[in-house]
């Protein structure tokens, strides 16, 4: 499966951005999707989590209550909603999703960069 990640770009602290990953070459339906991110000088980091029933989601404690993980099985999609955005979001945003039926990431998308300035 292909992951193309989008959404990205330029804003200011306090805003919302939406992004996107969109899947092609299999279905999301079976496959745990998450969101990962990697800011400049540092490690990619975990962000978060949706299950395949896409009624378990979980999130790092940097951006749980500000960051939400959605899936559309029918659009082969899954989105990050982030609220309340501060300059330590910054990073290259990337979306993964897992072999179908199993835990863990095993295909990655290009990554959204997110900017955010103060």
């Amino acid at each position: 499966v292909q992951l193309q990640a989008s959404g990205g770009g330029l804003v200011q602290a306090g805003v919302s951005l939406r992004l996107s990953c969109a899947a092609s070459g299999g279905t999301i339906r079976n496959r745990e999707m998450g969101w990962f991110r990697q800011a400049p000088g540092k490690e990619r980091e975990y962000v978060a989590v949706i299950r395949r029933s896409g009624s378990s989601t979980n999130y790092a404690d940097s951006v749980k209550g500000r960051f939400t993980i959605s899936r559309d099985n029918a659009k082969n999609s899954v989105y990050l909603q982030m609220n309340s955005l501060k300059p330590e979001d910054t990073a290259v945003y990337y979306c993964a999703a897992s072999i179908e039926y199993r835990s863990g990431f095993s295909y990655w998308g290009q990554g959204t960069l997110v900017t955010v300035s103060s």
